[in-house]
């Protein structure tokens, strides 16, 4: 990787930094989480799943896989991501460590992940850079 590639990443890294802030707030968007309406578990989905697309965006710039293999590693990078995520969660006063919260977040990172290639083949955004 060179420094011509690193752009792309760094949505993804922005994007899991703000993950990490989130998660280190007791109560971080009050005016979302105590809604009636408010699902949980859909909430982590979405957050993933936008992790898991930026994350194939980025992998498929670096130019040494195909979308197919950048999509399989985005999704295991954001699951790992988000187990470390729930586990940092756990000494987070007012937060919790849940099992089925990281199901919904890998639920998400598939469904972002997976999605992510069509729409990247669709819209053309993979660039022409390989070596």
């Amino acid at each position: 990787m060179n420094r011509r590639h690193l752009p792309w990443l760094l949505p993804a890294l922005a994007y899991a930094g703000l993950i990490f802030y989130l998660s280190s707030q007791s109560n971080p968007a009050p005016w979302l989480l105590n809604q009636w309406w408010t699902w949980d578990k859909l909430l982590h989905a979405t957050e993933y799943a936008g992790l898991a697309a930026l994350l194939v965006l980025g992998l498929t710039h670096l130019g040494t896989m195909g979308m197919r293999r950048a999509a399989l590693l985005a999704i295991l990078l954001a699951a790992a991501y988000a187990a470390t995520d729930e586990l940092h969660q756990y000494f987070v006063p007012g937060r919790s460590c849940d099992v089925l919260d990281w199901l919904a977040d890998l639920t998400g990172a598939c469904a972002g992940g997976l999605l992510a290639v069509p729409f990247l083949r669709r819209f053309g955004a993979r660039a022409s850079i390989r070596p």
